[in-house]
């Protein structure tokens, strides 16, 4: 009997060795393609990202399922190489319609191996949650240099503290950060500029699987026929606790429908403030009272309804300065012409994406997630927008949209790389610098099919340059931080943000194309705690880590 014990466990130890043996040898023998004449290129199956999302069903019966997911770039370990994590859905009794499968899904994270590769690292790492997952969100909420996740879920939703040796550990209970909702876009953000993060999470419906009126061709009932559900804005308390501060803050709403989330200083007073993408309903735009109490604005602004005065199915909203005169502007995706919204100052927004030539364009397919991306490094935003059914897993191409002179766009999509030929059922998607070399690159999750990376092959044929910030009195992360670089006669003016699109977030760098200039003449950082810092005559092509520093 001993024999047979050391024999069996010889063949388990031999066994391992060369499932890992296997492992390793698959990893080392990626080799990518060589750029080819696409813009953007896809890499998936020699980059080691296999992932494959699923909806945890066998055919898409419910409004939930068609929600999810996220996808984030982070550089979880520190090494200066960003990391990718995506979250998956779940197959729930009573809730899904399809055999449950032998083996749950699980979140997926994957290590960049500095090679243009990646290597699954989810178990090591002890992050493969097996909730149904909605969207990511990344930010150091405890201010010890590394990245933290938080996920949230139709369920209870998950925060993952990072260990700084490579692993995580989930203290959603501890923190009180959970929730019982179904959750789908949340952000960081330090609302009271007391140097830690705090996070508002957008909830969607209370979802009854045994309501079934609807009609037929629709595929299941949308998101009105459900009860609603009130966001929550989570303090952060600095011991690694959160307090629920909705109503005292002023945000408490048991009538909306959140689906993306974001939060930047439109109004640049030095408080951030967040924006809610509702599904169904007027958006909502709560501007921070000096970190006393939030109010909405979204009537007021403009940014309630789109260019018809319709609460339109908004899916994401990101921040940028499209046209570069010193204001954030704002892009929400929608299911039709989408709105592309510019700050004309004082709190007021114009909606222009019909006079942009974004809105015909966009109107023929349906939008999930967008993101202002530089992808040619010419010194203006573009927008990358990932499109896919509502209620059936049908495909539709994504846009690229070139930002013509920071007055139009046009799309250029199918001339950027056959990518763009795909028909896909897009949801979230992060973009940013994967590979080191100076341009943004993108990972997309695709509803209940692979996801995918595309490779920027020509962006750094133009000067770039990317800027890593970390605070001291502010949030380690610098999110907040208004930056503005002066590149000749040019200003461009950005933001330091958490989530970015539908329910994702991209490169934690900022990144700034240059055109044809070997040097920024001046870059200007206002920190969230007010220290404001210069820098000058900064070589261009460089990921250049700015300290806060306290030099007025």
């Amino acid at each position: 009997m001993k024999n047979y014990f050391c024999l069996l466990s010889l063949i388990i130890l031999l066994s391992a060795c060369s499932t890992d043996k296997k492992s390793t040898d698959k990893q080392a023998s990626l080799t990518l393609p060589a750029a080819n004449d696409d813009y953007f290129q896809e890499i998936t199956d020699y980059s080691g990202i296999n992932f494959i999302h699923s909806i945890g069903d066998d055919h898409l019966s419910n409004i939930v399922e068609s929600v999810g997911g996220g996808a984030a770039f982070l550089d979880y370990d520190q090494d200066g190489f960003i990391d990718l994590y995506v979250c998956n859905g779940a197959y729930i009794e009573g809730f899904s319609e399809g055999e449950k499968p032998e083996k749950p899904y699980e979140n997926h994270l994957y290590r960049n191996r500095q090679d243009g590769t990646f290597e699954a690292v989810t178990k090591k790492a002890g992050v493969g949650h097996t909730g149904y997952g909605m969207g990511i969100t990344i930010g150091d909420f405890n201010n010890d240099g590394f990245p933290d996740i938080y996920i949230s879920n139709n369920g209870p939703n998950v925060l993952y503290r990072n260990n700084g040796n490579g692993t995580f550990t989930d203290i959603s209970e501890k923190a009180g950060i959970r929730g019982e909702s179904c959750s789908v876009g949340a952000v960081w953000f330090d609302y009271d500029n007391d140097g830690f993060l705090d996070i508002y999470v957008g909830n969607y419906v209370y979802f009854d699987p045994e309501y079934d009126y609807y009609y037929a061709p629709d595929g299941f009932p949308g998101p009105m026929a459900y009860d609603a559900q009130a966001d929550v804005l989570y303090h952060n308390n600095g011991d690694e606790t959160f307090t629920d501060v909705s109503e005292p803050m002023g945000i408490y709403n048991p009538d909306g429908r959140a689906m993306g989330v974001g939060a930047a200083d439109y109004d640049d007073d030095g408080f951030v403030d967040v924006f809610v993408a509702n599904d169904h309903m007027v958006n909502y735009l709560f501007h921070n009272e000096g970190g006393k109490k939030f109010v909405d604005h979204g009537v007021m602004s403009g940014l309630a309804f789109n260019q018809s005065g319709e609460a339109t199915i908004s899916m994401s909203v990101d921040f940028a300065d499209f046209n570069n005169d010193g204001l954030l502007d704002l892009f929400v995706s929608d299911d039709s012409y989408c709105s592309l919204y510019r700050n004309e100052g004082n709190g007021v927004f114009s909606e222009v994406s019909n006079p942009s030539g974004i809105a015909s364009a966009a109107a023929q397919h349906v939008g999930w997630s967008s993101s202002f991306i530089d992808f040619d490094n010419d010194g203006d935003v573009d927008i990358f927008k990932t499109n896919g059914e509502l209620k059936h897993l049908y495909g539709h191409e994504d846009q690229l949209f070139e930002n013509i002179d920071g007055k139009t766009f046009k799309e250029v999509s199918v001339e950027h790389g056959e990518y763009f030929k795909k028909e896909l059922v897009g949801r979230g998607a992060c973009f940013g610098d994967y590979d080191n070399d100076g341009d943004i690159d993108a990972y997309i999750m695709n509803l209940n099919d692979k996801g995918v990376l595309l490779r920027n092959n020509k962006g750094n044929e133009n000067n770039w340059l990317e800027l890593h910030l970390i605070g001291d009195k502010s949030n380690k992360d610098g999110i907040g931080a208004r930056i503005k670089i002066t590149v000749g006669d040019k200003i461009q003016a950005a933001q330091k943000k958490s989530t970015t699109g539908y329910l994702s977030q991209n490169d934690p760098r900022l990144h700034f194309g240059l055109g044809s200039k070997e040097k920024a003449d001046k870059i200007e950082i206002i920190w969230p705690s007010g220290i404001i810092q210069h820098l000058e005559n900064v070589q261009a092509n460089q990921i250049l880590t700015v300290k806060e520093s306290s030099q007025k």
